[in-house]
């Protein structure tokens, strides 16, 4: 086989994952291996250049490899984070900045209405408009049986995931120009729901509605919204969901490819959606799950 063309199944760990517990939010220094956002390993071509972007949970995971792309592809990026992860944002921020593109830290809870709300304005502020919005920020944790989903945290994963994606989406709307695009993070969960993530499921079932319905009304206004599916990806959101051993050690083999993913993974597929290379998509969803159907 070429060596650009690597086996996929064993491009990275393969194995499962040890046990480890992290209470939310979860941290990238915490967990165990290191996941891998593309630091090394993602090539910019400027295809986002001179594009400004805010990512909501951009401080790890999935939203720090974003991060890391759009900057390599030459756009300014602003991450909102909470303000616990200030540390992770701060590595975040250092990988935008070497790029020698402008990085903001919009540090808060995306379930307050008012900061959900001004981290637009305050981005459209910084870098003088505002071009991709990747709506990303989630909550999720795991339910041993129906019966035992407790109030207080079902609230948060709606507040999260759902409520807060709308106040930042509605506040972003009126300003988008032609060319701009709304991008989020939904889950192969909105289509093969697990009975213990069974609320976060329903969010992400909630948020392919919402990409299906505002890319009608978008797409008059030239702005395309499309989503992006993980599927079990390592981020430090898993050791923090709860999950027991046994779970972490089986970790996404369940997979056609036999592993998780990495965060790195992704990154390409939400250049693609912000880029013009996706001036005639809007209203999809992308799977990247390691060959999990939605």
């Amino acid at each position: 086989m070429a060596d650009n063309t690597p086996d996929p199944r064993n491009l990275h760990r393969d194995e499962g994952f040890p046990g480890q517990q992290q209470d939310q939010p979860g941290l990238t220094d915490a967990t165990h291996p290191d996941p891998d956002h593309g630091e090394t390993s993602y090539e910019g071509h400027g295809r986002l250049a001179g594009l400004r972007a805010l990512i909501t949970g951009g401080d790890s995971g999935i939203g720090r490899a974003v991060a890391i792309a759009y900057a390599r592809e030459g756009a300014d990026v602003a991450i909102v984070h909470m303000p616990e992860e200030q540390k992770d944002a701060d590595d975040t921020l250092e990988l935008i900045r070497a790029e020698g593109r402008q990085a903001l830290s919009l540090a808060g809870d995306v379930r307050d209405e008012s900061f959900a709300t001004e981290i637009v304005s305050q981005t459209r502020s910084a870098f003088g408009g505002l071009d991709v919005v990747v709506l990303n920020a989630a909550y999720q944790h795991d339910i041993d049986g129906f019966e035992n989903l407790e109030s207080e945290n079902m609230r948060r994963v709606f507040e999260t995931n759902l409520f807060g994606l709308m106040y930042t989406a509605r506040a972003a709307y009126p300003h988008l120009e032609p060319g701009a695009s709304i991008i989020v993070t939904a889950s192969v969960q909105a289509y093969e729901p697990s009975p213990g993530l069974i609320d976060y499921a329903m969010t992400k079932a909630a948020q392919v509605a919402f990409v299906k319905a505002l890319a009608e009304e978008a797409g008059e206004r030239g702005i395309r919204v499309n989503a992006v599916a993980p599927g079990p990806i390592w981020t430090p959101l898993i050791p923090a969901t709860g999950w027991d051993e046994e779970r972490l050690n089986t970790f996404g083999q369940d997979t056609p490819l036999g592993r998780a993913g990495q965060p790195s993974e992704l990154a390409g597929a939400y250049v693609y959606l912000a880029s013009p290379d996706a001036s005639y998509t809007s209203g999809a969803v992308i799977a990247v799950t390691g060959g999990k159907h939605l």
